[in-house]
């Protein structure tokens, strides 16, 4: 079992993500750095023998199972996992905001982040899919796709990462809904996973508008 002291560290880099620029404040692009590699470093040792199945939730509208709401906004994510706050882990009083935030979740083989920010009048959300995509480390391994769902202009594209060997795999996504853009990030052990993981969280994305 993870420490709490352990996720607390993995998660100590978020909590200032979003927030303003100044002259002390770390750059948007060193934080999500630090989360990921802290995040990976977090990820447990794979134990030998078979492992069970992760079980994935149905984009069922009204089950609160798999299904992450908060600052105005819910979002499916796998049952097995839980988003927590990395504002709120370093600071109680200063959590994420409507406005601007990071979440992230992880398992031994999944990795998922997720950031927000208030952008009025945005239409392209490619800046954020730009910001959570990592160069150093991630590289596209197939097109991008753009759809119209339910309002929200959709930017998706596969990933392949050398941040860690347990979880090669994954897929960016990002998207308008209301006066915020958010991306979201996914690390995965396999190669088929990552868009049907993607395809699940928005289907059961709302936000107040």
């Amino acid at each position: 079992m993870i420490k709490k002291h352990t996720l607390l560290t993995g998660l100590l880099a978020v909590s200032v993500l979003l927030v303003s620029c100044g002259p002390r404040t770390p750059s948007p692009e060193v934080l999500i750095r630090q989360s990921v590699a802290a995040t990976l470093n977090a990820i447990p040792t794979p134990t030998r023998g078979a492992m069970p199945p992760t079980p994935y939730p149905s984009p069922t509208p009204f089950s609160l199972a798999g299904l992450f709401c908060e600052y105005q906004f819910c979002i499916g994510h796998p049952q097995d996992m839980a988003f927590l706050d990395g504002s709120a882990q370093q600071n109680p009083n200063a959590p994420s905001t409507y406005s601007q935030g990071l979440l992230a979740a992880y398992n031994a083989s999944l990795v998922i982040e997720l950031v927000w920010q208030i952008a009025p009048g945005v239409t392209d959300p490619q800046f954020m899919m730009d910001l959570i995509f990592k160069k150093d480390y991630d590289t596209r391994s197939g097109d991008m796709t753009t759809k119209l769902i339910r309002n929200m202009n959709v930017l998706y594209t596969p990933i392949a990462t050398t941040a860690s060997s347990l979880v090669p795999f994954g897929g960016v996504g990002a998207w308008t809904c209301g006066d915020r853009v958010f991306a979201w990030k996914i690390y995965t052990s396999d190669s088929g996973s990552a868009e049907a993981l993607f395809n699940d969280a928005l289907n059961r994305f709302t936000c107040n508008q």
